[in-house]
Parts: C-alpha cells; structure tokens; sequence
C-alpha cells in the first residue's frame, strides 16, 4: 500500500512544479484578457502593429504596376497651369486629352467638385447683360455667345458624357457642429436597403457626406468614396473599407468601382463560411465574391491594403505633361488612371506602413491592384483561437521544461521556441495569405520565461546566497551586494586600477577614551562609525577596514567608478559636517571636544583579494594609498580637517582648493602639494574667493623669496582670518631671514614625521 501511495506521489509534480503552471497559467489568464477583447492592452496593440509594418515591408514584392497610373496634381502642374483648384474647363479638357488622345481605359478622381466654379468673368459678363437687357443686338451677340464658353461645369459636366469616369466623394462619419453635412449629390447605391435584408454584417455607418455637383454627379458613369475611416489608433492607414453604408444603402470605394468596371462591372456578393442562412453575420463573413474573383473581407468589409512598396509602386504622369500633349503614351494606353496630388499644400498625405508621408491617391492605386489579383491578407475571427492555442502551448513548455534545464539551455529553449513562433507566423502569412497576430504569442513567450527563470533564481540559488552572507563576513558586506546587482563577473584577483583612497581619523583620541568607561567608549565608538559608514556608502564608497577610531575606505572598485575622485572628496566633506554635528552634541553631555582628519588621494592602486590562506580581504595596496595615509596625518599640522592630494584635485575641475603647501612627506622622494578643498565653485561664497586671492598673491612672494611683502600678506590674512596656516607662513619667513633658502629653492617642504 505505501509503496503504491510513493509512486503515485512520485508520478504527481512537485510544489516547485505547481508553481511552474501557476506562473504559465496566471501569465495566460492575462493575455487571454487581451486576445478575445475583454481587456485590450495598449502596449500589446502598439507592439502588434508594428509587427504587422515589418512584415509587410519585410515581404512587400517591390514592383512597379503599370496598370494602374497616377496623373498627379504636383507642383510643377501647380506652378505651370494655376493654384488649385483649376477651372472646370481645364480639367474637362484633361479628360478629353486622356481619353481621345491617350486612350485610357478609365479614370477616377481623387479629389472633390462640390462647389460651384463661378469665374469673375462670367459673373461681370452676367450684370452687363442684365444691365442691357433691352439691347437685344447685344443681347444676341455677345451674351448667348460668350455666357456658355464661361459655364465651365456644364463643360466639364459635358466631357463626362459617355466616358468611364468615377468621381470621388467623401463620407461623413461624425457629426459636424451637431448636424451631418450633405453636400453635393449622391450617385446611386450599389446595393440597397433592401437586398441587405437578413444580414447582420456591421458595415461602417456614414452620416453625412460631401459629394460633387449635382450637374456632374449625373453625367458621371460611376463614382466612390475616398475617405479612410478606419485608421488605427496610430493614425496609420492599414484597412480601408470597400463600402461604407449610409441610411440604410451601401455605397463603393473609388478603387472597388474602377476595379469592378476593369472586370465588367459584376455585382458584388457576400460569401459566407457557414451555409446555414442564419448565418450571415460580420464574424461569420469571409469574402466578397466579384465575379470569378474572390476578395478576403473582415467583418466591416474592410481589407488590409496591400502596398507592393514605398511609395513610387505606380507609374506618375504630371497632369501639366498631358494638358499639352507631352506625356509617354505607352505608360497611359489603357491604363486605369486616378487623378490626385502630392502637392503638400493639398494636404492629400496619409501615414502608412511602408511611409510617414505617402500619397493618398496612391493608397487607392494600391487597393485596385490588389483587387485586380485578388492578393489581400486576411485577418479572418478564428486566429485568435490560433493565437490562444500558441500561447496554451507555449505555456505549458515553458513550465514543464523550465525546473530541468540550465540557465544557458533555457535562453536557448527560448531563442527556438520564438524563432518557431516568428517562422510559422511567416509561413502562413507569405503563402497562405493569413495575418496571425505575433505581439502577444512573442510577449507572452518572453515575459513567461522571464517570470520562470526569476522564479528559478531565486528558489534553486538559496544556498548560493546563504554562501554569499558567510562570505560577507571576511569581506565588507557591501562588497557582496555590489557583486550581487552587478550583472557582469567580478574579479577578486589582483589588478591594478585607477582609484581614490581616503583616510580618517580622531583627534586625540587617546585623551578621549581615557575619560570614558569601557561601556560608553563603545557607545561612543558605534555613534562616531555608523554616520561616517553611512556618508561612506551614500557615496558609493567601500569601507576597507577599522583601525580603532580610524577609517579606510576607498572608490573604483570592486566596480569601477569614473567619478571615484569626486565621490570621495564629496564624502570626506560630508564626515566633517557630519562630525561637526555629533561633536556639538558631545559637548552638550559634558565630554571633550570631538574633531576629525581626512585625507584623500588618487592614483593607480593595487586592489584585490588579500590575505593568507586563514583569512583574506579585498583591500588596496601601493604608494598612492600610503599617500592618502600621510595627507591624513598632516592635517592637524595645518590646523585644517581635510587635506587632498594634487592628484585628487585634478579629477575635480568644479571645485576651488586652497593650495596649502608642496611638500615632500616622509617616505617619498617626490614633492607633492597638498590643498584644502573649499567646496563646488558655483557655490563658495564671495568673501570666501577674496580671501583666497589674497592668499595665493601672499604665495607668490613666499615663493619669490620677497620676504616683507610675503609677511605683510600673512600677517594681514591672520589678523583678519585666523587661519593656521598662515602662522605656518610667518614662522617659516622668519626662520628663512635668518637662514636664506639659496637660489634654487623650489619651494618644497620636506616633512619628518608621518
């Protein structure tokens, strides 16, 4: 019985493993939400989007279509012929040009005639007539005569007359100022209310629209719409609708009637997958039957357009070059030719997959090629079943794979899994023609791993990090979490880097402890560390060890640090403000005054993990750090609480020094000068920079030798300031009077003690 009840106990997962399908199935729960449109997510639509632009231009044929060719209103016609828009008779005498001299097959307008084109002439010649009414010579001669040569809509309405023409129109599909526009004449619908009866198919609804002259609408053979009311939240064009329907009728595209005349004029029928004649909704539309050709449709009897590439894909014939004569006939020779602009103060430019600034009129050219071959992708209702079956399947991989595999397999199993998702998505996009969403699938693949190998991190890496809290006990603890947020391995051995060094110390400190019981010298010692440990750390320092009341800490490693000199120097100026503070309160209990030294140097420093084969340290070694420790010691000797060497003052141009002294410290054969930091030069004050110009100037002569001058200076400074070291100045002048330096002094003060 029990060792039935093991294997069956064998044969169930584990926690980690229920924990593996938890993460997949509450991961899928949440782009389920977004695949069946209970919650669309923003970021998922955007990211779908442009998957669907770098697939279209990725397998776009890059052809030029001479079938269909674009007579543009550009600027060279703009500037050659008039502003737009033009009289009626010149584009009626564009029509006549393309029909009898170019022989074109048809033509639609990308553009509007809504309005009346009354010339100032016509209306001068109209008030003269009527002013000699009672002239009947003049009435007869000039004003029946000359009157219907300015009429310039009946003579573009007269070069309509038995030719192949579709006017454009646009629908309304929002109300303006609270009323729909009605502008213009409709033409007739291509299928009435009445033949629509039983469908439930949600056409795009229109409430109003913007046609062309009644005069011209009927002598036109055809006409369509040119609006795009379907552009993505992105504002880019991808679908455009075949019909769009107004009170109650449905009414064609521009390019879907000069593309059914190419094919006879057949009468469009709706194709449905079902058979059953309940069915004949919009989720259950598949296509629209034209002819012997079938045209993938969505549910509002939209289709994506099909760009065959960036925008130049057809033949453009300037519409001056037909007007007199010298367009290419073999380019227009029965041709389907659609008249629009790329004008760009027309303002006919639209945001497309395959360009920001694409032409509109040429959007339309794209969509009667495609209805020419019958080559549209389709978004048909049931790949969202696709898509929620990828992510089912996905899911479960990823949590049944997951808890086996190592870190570099399961990068691996992911880079397979999304190369088969983006592969197969491809292959039935390219040869069957079908757009199966990829942002979701790919998202869901990469954000799931995420969640499954974070869950692994931290789950299966607890006894690395419990070795990582003993390591923390031989080195600084602040070390081991720097290592553990870089992303990149980190070198204990040894190496040589450019670094900054800083050393701080307690004056006397001896006197101090001696006043205090052991119990308080360890309260006093906590309170005095933990604040100089805490500006340490802010300032991404890394604290070396504690030598009693002294303190090394050093920046640029274990991660390198290009700010290290700065850090530093910000660091030690923020212990003695932050010494100042405690100092005060020391004082208030009755104990000895409490003051700090620093010092702080930069340079190439050894650095690495030390030690012996009993206990190691990660620390710095080499002359730059022994520096730091001198330039520490020194500062009681200037009376100041922060000394820098010249090396760190170099790396911090913002900040104004006070160069003390060059001085050769015990030790070291080279000089170095030694200055105290003032603070960021922006912010030091005035008196301040006064005070240190009357300083360097005392310097100067110091350093000239100029004996009186330089002690006049430095008495003043004194008498003034108070600074030690301007004592240091005036003891030393006095000792050079009575022994003279010689001519080759270089000024350098060589100190005896550390």
């Amino acid at each position: 019985m029990s060792a039935a009840k093991g294997f069956f106990s064998r044969l169930l997962p584990s926690t980690r493993q229920w924990m593996r399908f938890a993460i997949s199935a509450v991961t899928f729960l949440v782009f389920f939400l977004h695949v069946s449109g209970l919650f669309r997510f923003g970021l998922l639509t955007e990211v779908e989007s442009f998957f669907y632009d770098a697939r279209l231009r990725l397998t776009m044929p890059g052809t030029i279509d001479t079938r269909v060719v674009i007579v543009d209103i550009d600027e060279k016609s703009l500037q050659e012929i008039g502003h737009w828009p033009w009289s009626r008779d010149v584009i009626a005498d564009l029509i006549s040009k393309l029909f009898d001299d170019y022989w074109v097959k048809s033509i639609g307008f990308d553009v509007l005639f809504a309005e009346e084109d009354e010339s100032s002439a016509l209306a001068l010649l109209r008030d003269l007539c009527a002013s000699r009414s009672d002239d009947e010579a003049f009435v007869n001669e000039e004003c029946e005569r000359r009157i219907p040569s300015l009429m310039t809509d009946q003579i573009f309405a007269e070069s309509l007359i038995a030719r192949d023409v579709a006017l454009g129109y646009v629908f309304d599909n929002q109300l303006t100022d609270g009323r729909p526009k009605r502008i213009g004449k409709l033409p007739e619908p291509l299928i009435s209310a009445q033949q629509l009866a039983g469908l439930a198919i949600p056409f795009v609804k229109a409430v109003g629209y913007v046609s062309s002259l009644p005069v011209l609408q009927d002598e036109a053979s055809m006409a369509g719409f040119f609006d795009s009311p379907l552009q993505d939240a992105d504002g880019v064009v991808r679908r455009v609708p075949l019909m769009q329907q107004f009170e109650g009728d449905l009414y064609q595209s521009l390019a879907l009637a000069l593309a059914r005349h190419s094919m006879g004029d057949p009468q469009p029928r709706f194709v449905f997958a079902s058979a059953d004649e309940a069915s004949r909704s919009g989720i259950d539309l598949e296509a629209l039957q034209l002819g012997d050709l079938r045209i993938r449709v969505d549910q509002n009897v939209a289709v994506l357009v099909p760009f065959r590439g960036r925008q130049g894909s057809f033949p453009y014939v300037p519409a001056t070059d037909v007007l007199s004569g010298t367009a290419d006939a073999s380019l227009l020779e029965n041709a389907i030719v659609l008249v629009g602009t790329s004008a760009a103060g027309l303002l006919d430019l639209r945001v497309t997959p395959v360009g920001k600034v694409y032409n509109g009129v040429e959007v339309h050219a794209n969509i009667v090629s495609g209805l020419l071959d019958g080559n549209f992708k389709h978004r048909p209702d049931y790949t969202r079943a696709i898509e929620l079956f990828t992510l089912f399947v996905v899911g479960i991989l990823l949590a049944v794979a997951m808890p086996f595999v190592s870190p570099v397999m399961a990068f691996i199993l992911l880079i397979v899994l999304g190369a088969i998702i983006v592969a197969g998505n491809l292959y039935y996009w390219q040869y069957h023609d079908l757009v199966i969403p990829l942002a979701s699938s790919v998202m869901y693949l990469l954000i799931t791993s995420f969640l499954h190998m974070n869950y692994g991190f931290f789950v299966e890496s607890r006894n690395k990090r419990r070795l990582s809290g003993m390591f923390g006990q031989y080195v600084p603890p602040e070390l081991v979490d720097e290592m553990d947020k870089q992303d990149s391995e980190i070198s204990m051995e040894g190496e040589s880097r450019d670094m900054s060094v800083l050393f701080s110390d307690v004056r006397g400190f001896t006197t101090i402890s001696e006043g205090l019981e052991p119990r308080e010298l360890t309260q006093f010692m906590n309170e005095f560390l933990s604040p100089i440990t805490e500006v340490i750390h802010n300032h991404r320092g890394t604290i070396d060890k504690y030598m009693g009341d002294a303190v090394m800490a050093f920046w640029g490693a274990p991660l390198a640090d290009p700010d290290h000199a700065r850090n530093a120097l910000l660091a030690g100026m923020q212990m003695i403000r932050s010494m100042r503070t405690l100092a005060e309160d020391f004082l208030a209990r009755g104990r000895p005054e409490l003051r700090i030294g620093v010092g702080i140097n930069s340079g190439t420093m050894n650095v690495g993990n030390m030690g012996s084969k009993f206990r190691m340290a990660y620390t710095v070694l080499g002359d730059a750090v022994n520096l730091g420790s001198r330039l520490e010691g020194i500062t009681k000797n200037y009376g100041v609480d922060i000394i820098v060497s010249e090396y760190t003052a170099a790396k911090v141009p913002d900040f104004t020094f006070r160069e003390l002294d060059r001085v050769r410290v015990k030790g070291k054969n080279e000089p170095v000068s030694i200055l105290e930091p003032l603070g960021v030069t922006s912010e030091v004050e005035p008196a301040d920079l006064d005070e240190l110009m009357r300083y360097r100037q005392a310097m100067e002569y110091y350093l000239a030798q100029q004996w009186d001058k330089a002690q006049k200076e430095f008495a003043a400074l004194h008498d003034e300031f108070t600074h030690s070291v301007y004592e240091i100045y005036i003891s030393r002048i006095r000792e050079f009077r009575e022994n003279p330096p010689g001519e080759d002094w270089d000024g350098v003060y060589t100190l005896t003690s550390k």
